[in-house]
Parts: structure tokens; C-alpha cells; sequence
């Protein structure tokens, strides 16, 4: 190299430096693997609660977290299902099971199987059926079809439906994967832990860990060969995520600077239009980079020599023409990915790299790496980072509690829409499977975690619902609904409080109510965040500066839930327990409107939804109105007209129709029916279909005529 060593190593620093900066840290990487644990977790839990044997991994850029901001890495989703017995031999076996025999042909691709069925009752093959799921062979073999994952998620999601080799997905962003578990590691995979012995990385105790790892099948036949629609790949995603959470974060840092050269760079050389360099091609190459290099070399002020090095096994693979996968023996990872001519040019063009110097790191614009670099030529010093890794940390905080937010919703719709039992009976039942799984002793830290929120925000439900059902009757609340409040409080900082507050002003004990509100108006500071499950995000909704910087040091959930706040749902079997003008968001559709929602408006458009700050404004004037405070009710009500006059408010609002329908209700109780009816007419401007506006405009435009 033409760089001199001390500059060398200097920019080195530099560079390791940036890279911290943009969200590459110990503390970011650490959160976004946190998160991602928690969302496995909790997508388990649901699942069990469902009395589906599934369970979710999450993979790639996000969960491990080698990703940037700039890099807007997708995220990766590997669902398999336990109820398949795959067998890697007939000793793998087992009565009664569903089980499918892992099959090779001479001519099977390399990393790919078939299925054969074989019976339930005795260790023979099925010979015949007509489930269209299966393909009989020449033979008279009966395979299990990968098509049949293709097939079920295009009737699931129909012209939104994306297709990306395994992947199954409704959206660009999102990659969902569903698998089959291997119970016994193919000899491809067995191999790997030999080959492994000899070289630097990874360590034993590493190795001793991954021969614990299962293995996967996804769907997704060899490209071109004659039994591709019953092929399926083996894959071994826990391994390599065993490997990429054992590195240190140089080698992670080497990796995110060789997914944005392939981002910015590597794409220039590949023309053809079937041809891509992929992440996991980038990947590969720091594995063996890693098994060859000591690991002495893998420091901070080496950074760029490791870059080079990852570059220099990358520009092998391309001038021998082939990419080995690092754990799966005999796959070549470029075949029918990139042709020679791509490989040539793109080999060309690092070796030009890896000539100049790595001057391409200057000119690199993902984060703005190429200039944060120029910007410390001579000192290492921190760039402005602290907005970054926070907006980072509290956007992933955001998302994790969304999601969960989401599991709740799809829990409620299920119980909501039981013929067999009431809604109440299906809580108490639900919660006593959550229970169980609290003493099963296989249940993990992050399901006990998920299990104790769900069970917080069910109980919520269950004292609302039996509040409600007393209010209706005018019988007294029973003496163990003070305890059910109690233990659903603290699911955030405001949602379950307002529902009790608001129960209290539909029973008449306003003081009690006012008592509760003065304490969410406390709670209820700047720095807590907005969040919904509803599956809305509101289009220019900016995160709380302090609670961002508040997640990069905490991020347990019970730190976290003191930071946010919900928004406020009232399912029809609580709406005694809601003012009447809630009652009107639970019948919101007015002719088709139904037919007019998405799969998740379908499950939370009967209930009330609501932003919790306004709905805080809304009940205190409500109640203030009650106990005859004017100065105290102008004051909510002058709060509902500063998110009114405020486009910026409104666009944070998860529901601004629903708000906009209780201020208009407010203008209303101020005599001003001509304002309320502007507002109303705002509010379908916003949403004119499923929304409660249009029956509160067709009741003043009728109470005017009347007057006239």
C-alpha cells in the first residue's frame, strides 16, 4: 500500500470512530439484538396461546445487528412449524407423527432435498393420495410439495403477495420465511465442525454451541431443475447467527462497510439483469476471512487492513469463479447468482479498490460515511452522534412495543370473536394458560417478560369489562376489581389509568376520576412516547427527543413502559365504562364502509380507539364540566384547540378522527354547533369512510333543521 503506517492505522481509527457514530456500536448492536429476542419471544407466546406449535427466528442485517440507518436493511422472519417430524434417516422416525423423509437423487442440487411421505402408523412410504399439496414421482414416490408455502401465502395476501426465493411477504421491507425443523444435522452441515478444527475462528466453545443448532428446509427449489417445485433448501440461519453474535465489532464493523461498497459500489459492475451480489455473499467472505486470519489482526487500528483482507477473499472467490458456502459443503454460492462476465468486471473493480488505497471509503454516501470522514482528517474526535444512536434505540423501542401492541390486538379480535363463550370467560381462560406457561420450566426470560405484559393488558380488559357490566345493571363493582385495576396499571403510563378514570366519570365518581387524571397529566410529560397496535403509523409522526436518549440507557421493559403511552381501546363489551360519545367509534361503518377496511382495521374498528394525551383533555373536560371547575375545563378544552390549530399534532396522532370527533363533541357542550359541524366535516375530510363523524354531522345538520 501506498499509505504510509501511521496514517494507516490513524484512519483506522478514524473510520472505527465514524462507523460508531452511524449506530455501529457495542451499546446499538447489543439493543437491536435485545429487540429482536423480545419480538421471537412474543410472537412464540402468541402462537402457544393460539395452540400453534410454532416458533419464530429472526434473522439477517436487523437482528444481528450489523445495519445502519442508511442501509434501510429489511427484516427477516423465519417461521417453522414443529407439527412436520423431518427425517434425515429412518431411525428419525417416530409413530403418529406427520412425518417427511429428507431424499437426494444422484442429480438433487447441492444444499437441496425432497420430502417423501412416509405413513404415520408403520415405517413404509405412503403410496398414493390426492392432497394437492403432495406430487407423486415416476417412482411412485409421494413428495411434499415446496409450492405449497407459495400457493397458501398468495391466497393469504392475493395481489400484494411478493415472492423472493424462500420469502413470502405482502411488502418490500419485510421477509417471511416459512420452515421446516430438521432434527438431525445433515452430513453437508456435520462436515463443517471438522473442516473447522484448523482454522483461527470460531473458538471451540463456539463450535460446541452450534452442534446444538437445528438446521431448516425453506422453500426454495434449484433454479431450472426438473424437480425444483419439490425441492427445498437446507439452511443453517441459528448457526450462522451463533457466529455473527460471537464477533467482536471490528469484524462487524468490516461487515457493514462491505454492505454499503456492495450498495454503492459493487452494483456499477453487474449489468445483467438476473445478476446480484448479494449481503450474504459479503457475509461469507468474512467468515473465511475470520477462519484465516489471526485474531490478533482484528483491531481497532487494523479496521481498514481487515476491510482489505474481506475484499481480497471476495476477488478470489470471483477470479476462481466460485463462492463455497462456509458452512454447507459442496455449494457454490455464486452459481446462477452473478455469470462470469459480472464476476470479471466486479473483480476488476475491487482489485482497483484495494490498489487506490481504499480511497472509495471518502466516497461513499450511505450515513454520510465519505463525508463524516473528511470531517476528522486529523484527530479523532466524536462527530455529532448522540441524535443517531438515539433515534435508533428509541425508534427500535417504538417498534418492539408496537409489535406487542399488535400481538394484543390479535389476541382481543380472537377472544372478541369467539361464538363459544363471552368475552370474559375467554379472558379468565387465557390468562390461565399465560400463568401455566409462567411455571413451565422451559419457558425463557424473554417469553416470562411478554407473558406478564399480555397478562397486565388482559386483566386491564377483564376490570373494564366487568365495570362495565356493573355500570349497565347498576350493581356495585366486586371487591377483587380494585386488584385486577391495580395490577394492569403500570402497562404504560397512561392508557389503563385512563381507563379508570374514565370508569370512575361513568359512575358518577368524578372526584375519584379528576384524582386519577391529575396523575396521567403528571405522568403525561413531553418526553413519553406515542404508541399503537392498530397498524397505523401516522405519516409524519416524529419520536420524542427525550425519550430517545432515554432508551440508549434503558431498554428493559419495565423501564421502558415508564416512557410510553398507549393509545386507549374500549372493546363493545366495555363501553359502559367509555363516554357515549366513544360508543359511536364501536359502530363507526355507515353503508359499505366495511368493505372498505384493511385486515387489521377489520379487527380493531369495532372497538374505540384514541390517542392517549387527547383523550386525557377530552375526560377532564368531561369531568370538570361535572364537578362545575370552568377554569379547569377551559384549560382541556384550550389544550383539544392547540392540537386542533396544530397540522404538526395532528399528523403525530395515531387516530385524528377520532379526535377530532371529541373536540367537535366539546364544541358541541360549548354551544358552538356551526364549529362542531366544521369539525366534523374536517374529520371526514381526513376519513370519510368508518368514521363516527358522519353520524355526528347527520345529527346536527337534522337538529339545525329542526330549529330552522
Amino acid at each position: 500500500m501506498s499509505l504510509v503506517p501511521a496514517f494507516f492505522h490513524h484512519l483506522s481509527e478514524v473510520l472505527y470512530q465514524v462507523l460508531e457514530c452511524v449506530g455501529v456500536n457495542p451499546w446499538v448492536v447489543e439493543r437491536r439484538r435485545h429487540t429482536f429476542l423480545h419480538r421471537e419471544a412474543e410472537e412464540d407466546v402468541y402462537h402457544y396461546q393460539r395452540g400453534q406449535d410454532v416458533t419464530t427466528f429472526h434473522f439477517g442485517s436487523q437482528s444481528e445487528g450489523t445495519t445502519t440507518p442508511g442501509l434501510q436493511s429489511d427484516t427477516d422472519t423465519l417461521y417453522t412449524s414443529n407439527e412436520f417430524n423431518i427425517m434425515y434417516s429412518c431411525a428419525d422416525w417416530h409413530q403418529g407423527k406427520f412425518n417427511l423423509l429428507m431424499v437426494r437423487d444422484e442429480d438433487t442440487p447441492p444444499q437441496h432435498y425432497m420430502l417423501q411421505w412416509i405413513r404415520s402408523d408403520i415405517l413404509q412410504p405412503v403410496q398414493h393420495t390426492d392432497h394437492p399439496d403432495f406430487v407423486t414421482d415416476s417412482q411412485g414416490r409421494v413428495f411434499f410439495s415446496s409450492m405449497a408455502v407459495v400457493r397458501t401465502a398468495a391466497e393469504i395476501w392475493g395481489d400484494v403477495h411478493v415472492r423472493h426465493g424462500p420469502s413470502n411477504s405482502p411488502c418490500e421491507d419485510f421477509d417471511f420465511v416459512i420452515a421446516l425443523h430438521c432434527n438431525t444435522l445433515p452430513a453437508k452441515v456435520v462436515s463443517w465442525f471438522t473442516r473447522m478444527q484448523h482454522g483461527f475462528w470460531p473458538s471451540q466453545d463456539t463450535l460446541q454451541a452450534a452442534r446444538m443448532c437445528p438446521c431448516f428446509l425453506v422453500p426454495d427449489g434449484y433454479h431450472g431443475s426438473p424437480t425444483e417445485q419439490l425441492e427445498w433448501r437446507i439452511t443453517p440461519n441459528l448457526i450462522e447467527r451463533l457466529l455473527m453474535f460471537s464477533l467482536s465489532m471490528v469484524p462487524i464493523k468490516c461487515l457493514v462497510i462491505l454492505k454499503m461498497l456492495k450498495k454503492q459500489e459493487f452494483v456499477k459492475y453487474i449489468h445483467c439483469e438476473n445478476c446480484k451480489f448479494t449481503t450474504f455473499h459479503c457475509k461469507t467472505a468474512l467468515f473465511f476471512t475470520l477462519n484465516r486470519t489471526p485474531q490478533t489482526v482484528w483491531t481497532k487500528s487494523r479496521l481498514i487492513d481487515c476491510i482489505v483482507r474481506c475484499l481480497q477473499t471476495i476477488l478470489e472467490f470471483l477470479n476462481q469463479g466460485e463462492c463455497p458456502h462456509f458452512i454447507v459443503e459442496g455449494v457454490d454460492l455464486l452459481d446462477r447468482k452473478l455469470c462470469r462476465g459480472c464476476q470479471l468486471r466486479l473483480g476488476q473493480a475491487i482489485q482497483g479498490m484495494i490498489h487506490d488505497d481504499m480511497h472509495v471509503l471518502f466516497h461513499l454516501q450511505t450515513d454520510d460515511l465519505g463525508q463524516r470522514l473528511m470531517a476528522l482528517p486529523h484527530e479523532v474526535r466524536p462527530y455529532p452522534s448522540d441524535d443517531v444512536n438515539a433515534g435508533i434505540c428509541g425508534k427500535l423501542a417504538r417498534d418492539m412495543f408496537e409489535h406487542y401492541l399488535k400481538s394484543v390486538r390479535n389476541v382481543c379480535s380472537r377472544l372478541c370473536n369467539n361464538e363459544e363463550a363471552d368475552v370474559n370467560t375467554c379472558i379468565n381462560n387465557e390468562i390461565n394458560i399465560l400463568e401455566s406457561l409462567t411455571i413451565n420450566p422451559s419457558t425463557t426470560q424473554f417469553e416470562n417478560t411478554q407473558i406478564h405484559l399480555i397478562m397486565k393488558s388482559l386483566k386491564s380488559v377483564k376490570a373494564s369489562i366487568t365495570s362495565s357490566s356493573c355500570i349497565q345493571y347498576g350493581q356495585p363493582l366486586p371487591p377483587d376489581i380494585w386488584q385486577l385495576y391495580g395490577e394492569s396499571l403500570t402497562t404504560d403510563v397512561a392508557s389503563s389509568k385512563l381507563k379508570l378514570a374514565s370508569m370512575h366519570y361513568c359512575r358518577g365518581e368524578l372526584r375519584r376520576a379528576a384524582s386519577v387524571l391529575n396523575e396521567v397529566e403528571f405522568d403525561l410529560v413531553d418526553s413519553v412516547q406515542p404508541v399503537c397496535g392498530c397498524g397505523r403509523l401516522p405519516p409524519y409522526q416524529k419520536l420524542s427527543r427525550g425519550f430517545c436518549e432515554y432508551t440508549v440507557h434503558n431498554y428493559s421493559h419495565d423501564q421502558l413502559t415508564k416512557k410510553l403511552s398507549f393509545c386507549v381501546r374500549f372493546l363493545r363489551e366495555e363501553k359502559f365504562c367509555a363516554p357515549w360519545l366513544l360508543w359511536c367509534e364501536m359502530y363507526r361503518a355507515v353503508g359499505d364502509d366495511v368493505d372498505h377496511r384493511n385486515p387489521a382495521e377489520c379487527q380493531w374498528m369495532d372497538w374505540a380507539q384514541v390517542d392517549a394525551r387527547p383523550f386525557l383533555l377530552y375526560l377532564q373536560y368531561l369531568t370538570y364540566r361535572g364537578l362545575g371547575l370552568r377554569h379547569r375545563q377551559l384549560e382541556a378544552f384550550h389544550g383539544l384547540e392547540v392540537i386542533m390549530s396544530s397540522q404538526d399534532k395532528l399528523n403525530q396522532l395515531y387516530h385524528p378522527e377520532t379526535f377530532c370527533n371529541m373536540f367537535g363533541h366539546c364544541c358541541e357542550l360549548e354551544g358552538d354547533i356551526q364549529r362542531a359541524l366544521e369539525v366534523y366535516n374536517l374529520s371526514l375530510d381526513n376519513e370519510p369512510r368508518n368514521n363516527a363523524a358522519n353520524f355526528h354531522k347527520q345529527r346536527l345538520e337534522l337538529m339545525l333543521n329542526n330549529y330552522n
